[in-house]
């Protein structure tokens, strides 16, 4: 990895970025953070190999110039550089066998550290989400996964439970249902870290949650 160094400096950021933003008092979340800057230096160390793989897009990576440049003027200006500098490398997904209609316009993910990440890993997955504006993202959990998000340009909200905004976290913790809003006017782009055993980071699935039917 150390032969690629953009590679580097943005897992260093990422790093940086887990360690800047405040736990707001919160134990959990603080123990959140520093496992996450812990599997990050334990990549680091590690200096993996590089997996290379052909850049792909999707629709709403049309918004990711925006989304970047929005992102320039925040706290987030550091990582955003160097996503931008690795921008002709990123291979966006939709990480669902069956996406609901038109999600598949506005959202997309990309993974950069983990089991199938440019940056191998079994012990943390980081990635970016890509949301375009008005992007209604379905009610979800992860089975056996921690997750936090970070908000690096645009606004958003989780479960209409107020308003996040470059620099602030979102934490998620195993099997908690949380539903993704955007603003209608920008994109926005967050970071997120997943933590949980090897056998749950490699075999995730990721589902939407059913509508309940009321009895006809």
């Amino acid at each position: 990895m150390t032969s690629r160094p953009a590679w580097v400096y943005l897992l260093r950021d990422f790093l940086e970025m887990y360690r800047m933003i405040p736990a707001g008092g919160s134990a959990t979340i603080r123990a959140h953070q520093r496992l996450v800057r812990e599997r990050i230096s334990g990549v680091l160390r590690a200096n993996p190999s590089l997996r290379d793989s052909d850049a792909a897009h999707k629709p709403v990576t049309a918004h990711l110039q925006r989304a970047l440049d929005q992102g320039r003027g925040t706290p987030m200006s550091r990582v955003i550089r160097s996503i931008d500098g690795l921008r002709d490398q990123l291979s966006w997904q939709y990480g669902y066998e069956k996406v609901p209609r038109g999600l598949d316009q506005k959202y997309a993910y990309t993974e950069l550290v983990g089991p199938t990440g440019p940056v191998p890993s079994d012990q943390i997955i980081l990635g970016l989400v890509l949301f375009a504006p008005g992007c209604i993202y379905p009610a979800h959990a992860h089975d056996g996964i921690t997750e936090s998000y970070i908000c690096l340009s645009g606004a958003m909200s989780q479960n209409d439970q107020g308003v996040y905004v470059p620099g602030s976290m979102i934490f998620n913790p195993p099997g908690q249902m949380h539903r993704i809003t955007v603003a209608d006017l920008e994109p926005s782009l967050l970071a997120y870290a997943w933590i949980g055993p090897p056998e749950k980071l490699v075999s995730q699935k990721m589902v939407f949650s059913r509508k309940t039917r009321r009895p006809g």
